[in-house]
């Protein structure tokens, strides 16, 4: 190995004259830098900095899980210590992509697992192994309807994430897709009649999520109906999938989502992994990755990546998507999360997570607020609080607790209103300490 040599000043101004500028800075005219000096301290040693970390880090508000009331998208669970010592062996930390097959049979296989429980929660017939997030799988769900029947209009339910609604339109902007919010009845889900009226002949896909944003379970059975042959996407909770019936049942093309939940902390929103699971007719359209098993001369069974649709394995114009990686230690966790808990432990998990969430709302009712939907929800629901509710919240977490969600960071027409959740790890004395403190003078 040669060592790194830096160029000399003389080098430096040959290059320059080469180009026809006079000076380094000239190169980055049209980026609006404002800072010339970064003005970095001097360096300090090992301890202080350690010590220096330390008093940083205690600034941080630690909330217990059983105290969290937010859901949205990240959810608080209970996960076993074996999820995190199986997931952190050096085998699977260290190999950051399974490029090389023969050497990466344990990461293929924990991922081959993985794709087939996300079929079986699902009801597809084939997923992907795993993508980067729940926003960025939908938005590569409606790239992949646009290939399907080159339409353009995506016909999308206000009770989709906006998060998630927000990453399409930025996805899919130099496609040129349009998207239409179809709007909420009265009980929270998507209304089938708006809907309908807003098909016309350039509509590529219909988007729905459940249990939708505000908790409520969608009527997919009358949505595929109206739908009829455009792309049906569905945005899916995992838990939710092993109580309810999985999408396939009622005719979904594509259901992606966030496995967060699986295994997964919350960690202040981020990493998580993105599942993408669709119909076989329609996987050389789908992006990623797909692992598969096969055996080898020998007879022996192995594993191989079957499918890579990314410009830098197939021609460029026949590639799906520019997804450069997979999250694969985070789609091995998933795997191991339900491997560990198994279909029954999953289940008690969902049916623990929508008792509670019933007994939270109920103990909320009985203060006086009034829930803004009335369909069926999950684990989530949203209730009508107060027009100081931002204030309110702070105020709460200031003891100890992450109180739900305020619908007035995403929807003005629900400004006094919050999002509340509870999943198996909320008890019964947590709930009434919340319920409490929200109807507390001076609260």
């Amino acid at each position: 190995m040669h060592p790194y040599i830096p160029h000399t000043d003389e080098e430096i101004q040959q290059m320059l004259h080469a180009i026809g500028v006079e000076h380094i800075d000239d190169l980055y005219k049209d980026v609006p830098i404002t800072v010339k000096e970064l003005k970095i301290p001097k360096g300090l040693d090992e301890f202080t900095v350690l010590s220096t970390l330390e008093s940083i880090a205690q600034k941080n508000a630690v909330i217990e899980k059983k105290n969290i009331f937010m859901g949205a998208g990240i959810y608080s669970h209970y996960i076993p210590q074996v999820v995190e010592s199986v997931s952190s062996r050096p085998e699977f930390v260290t190999a950051y992509t399974p490029y090389q097959a023969e050497v990466s049979q344990g990461t293929l296989q924990a991922l081959f697992e993985y794709q087939t429980m996300i079929c079986e929660l699902t009801g597809m017939e084939v997923a992907n192994s795993s993508m980067y997030d729940g926003a960025s799988a939908l938005a590569e769900a409606i790239l992949m309807a646009h290939r399907i029947n080159n339409k353009h209009k995506v016909l999308i339910s206000q009770a989709v994430h906006p998060e998630y609604i927000q990453t399409s339109r930025t996805y899919t902007c130099a496609q040129k897709l349009s998207f239409q919010i179809v709007p909420l009845n009265g009980s929270g889900m998507t209304d089938t009649a708006v809907l309908k009226n807003s098909i016309d002949d350039d509509s590529c896909a219909v988007v729905i999520q459940y249990p939708n944003f505000f908790g409520i379970v969608e009527d997919l059975r009358a949505i595929k109906e109206v739908a009829k042959d455009l792309v049906f996407i569905v945005v899916a909770e995992p838990f939710a999938l092993t109580v309810l019936e999985p999408p396939a049942t009622f005719g979904a093309d594509i259901v992606v989502g966030d496995g967060q939940p699986l295994g997964i902390p919350m960690s202040y929103g981020g990493p998580t992994v993105g599942f993408f699971a669709t119909l076989e007719k329609h996987v050389r359209k789908m992006p990623g990755r797909l692992i598969g098993e096969t055996t080898d001369v020998d007879g022996n069974k192995g594993y191989v990546m079957i499918l890579q649709t990314r410009e830098q394995h197939i021609r460029r114009e026949k590639a799906t998507s520019n997804i450069c990686t997979n999250h694969a230690l985070m789609a091995v966790r998933n795997a191991i999360f339900m491997g560990v808990l198994g279909p029954n432990g999953m289940k008690e998990v969902a049916y623990k997570s929508y008792s509670n969430a019933h007994y939270l709302a109920e103990r909320i009712q009985q203060k006086g607020y009034k829930l803004i939907f009335d369909g069926p929800f999950f684990n989530e629901f949203a209730v009508r609080m107060t027009d100081d509710y931002d204030s309110k919240w702070r105020k709460i977490f200031q003891h100890g607790v992450l109180a739900p969600l305020p619908l007035g960071w995403y929807f003005n027409q629900y400004k006094d209103g919050a999002l509340a959740c509870a999943t198996e790890v909320n008890t019964k004395e947590s709930i009434d300490k919340f319920v409490e403190l929200l109807g507390r003078d001076g609260i």
